[in-house]
């Protein structure tokens, strides 16, 4: 049994956290709102971000980051990505040098376009680094759902140890040594997933979706071998299994963004309405400006970015799609 220090308190974050406990470990969950911790813990439940779930005894939410690492065998980050290199560069200097840091964030940094591995390498050189990602969804992991991920990392063994972890009875943890393809898959399947639900949102039908789902994942593949990726990894969980999950259920927060911005909502209101981070925001202007600098033909991520942030309209942004000229369907260049 481990005392794990998960660094991150919504939906995600504690669904992890759950995982853990019913492996039997002792799970610090820590949270940055101490009136939204304090709350937690009176309630024992996170009405906020993942409600309808008791936490067992052995959970403990925590709002001081300095208790909730403390003498912990092994820690865990679950933040957006936005906050993720704030969040490390005050939790790194709390931990032990030789102690590893894994993740399940899924997004770039957005300052400067970095993967996250990248960021962590910077602040403190030298750890061991892992991430898990894949197809899951937070309330159905809660939930105790058959769910399979996979964990890569720095090297065999930490990777061993973070799938032992969470692997249980009811979610398999595989394991992967490549770092850059499981992080790239997984961040920039979120903005296929808006590209997808503005899609469904026009009425365009199972025919679109189906070839923005197998479109898309021909980007993120140019993408992940640009920046030093293995193809096949796309071929798995934190690839095609992850975009086909986020593109094709209303559990994804990105998914549901682009149906209201196919419904005509500003993006202001659509993000307030959802209530939670849509990660396919941020990570269009990462994989944007990556997509420039490595010279990455990524067209549907292109539009999404436009309709993000340029004022295209959705429909526009389709005929953009259409009009292009025709070519060989596996030009990977």
């Amino acid at each position: 049994m481990a005392t794990v220090a998960m660094i991150g308190a919504g939906s995600w974050g504690t669904a992890l956290a759950l995982q853990l406990c019913r492996n039997g470990h002792r799970v610090r969950l820590w949270g940055h709102e101490p009136a939204l911790m304090e709350r937690m813990a009176e309630a024992r439940e996170n009405r906020d971000f993942l409600p309808g779930f008791p936490l067992p005894d052995r959970l403990e939410p925590v709002s001081d980051l300095s208790a909730a690492v403390a003498d912990a065998s092994a820690v865990f980050i679950a933040v957006p990505s936005q906050f993720f290199a704030r969040v490390t560069n005050t939790l790194l200097p709390l931990l032990p040098a030789e102690m590893g840091v894994g993740w399940a964030t899924k997004g770039f940094d957005p300052e400067q376009g970095r993967l996250l591995h990248e960021v962590i390498r910077e602040q403190s050189p030298g750890r061991e680094l892992g991430v898990l990602s894949g197809p899951s969804f937070a309330g159905e992991v809660a939930r105790g759902l058959p769910t399979a991920v996979t964990v890569a990392a720095t090297c065999d063994a930490y990777a061993r140890e973070l799938a032992g972890l969470f692997h249980g009875e009811r979610f398999r943890a595989y394991r992967h040594d490549d770092l850059i393809g499981v992080q790239v898959g997984g961040a920039a399947k979120n903005v296929l997933a808006i590209a997808t639900g503005i899609a469904d949102g026009l009425g365009f039908g199972a025919n679109t979706r189906s070839a923005l789902i197998t479109r898309g994942l021909t980007e993120i593949i140019r993408l992940g071998c640009a920046l030093g990726a293995r193809r096949e990894t796309f071929m798995g969980l934190a690839g095609l299994g992850d975009l086909v999950l986020t593109c094709t259920d209303n559990q994804s927060r990105n998914r549901r963004l682009g149906l209201a911005l196919a419904a005509g909502q500003p993006l202001d209101q659509a993000l307030a309405g959802i209530g939670q981070e849509v990660e396919g925001v941020i990570t269009a202007t990462a994989v944007h400006k990556l997509a420039a600098a490595h010279q990455v033909d990524m067209p549907i991520c292109e539009q999404v970015h436009a309709v993000l942030y340029l004022d295209r309209t959705p429909q526009e942004a389709t005929t953009r799609l259409l009009e292009r000229s025709g070519k060989p369907e596996l030009d990977w260049d």
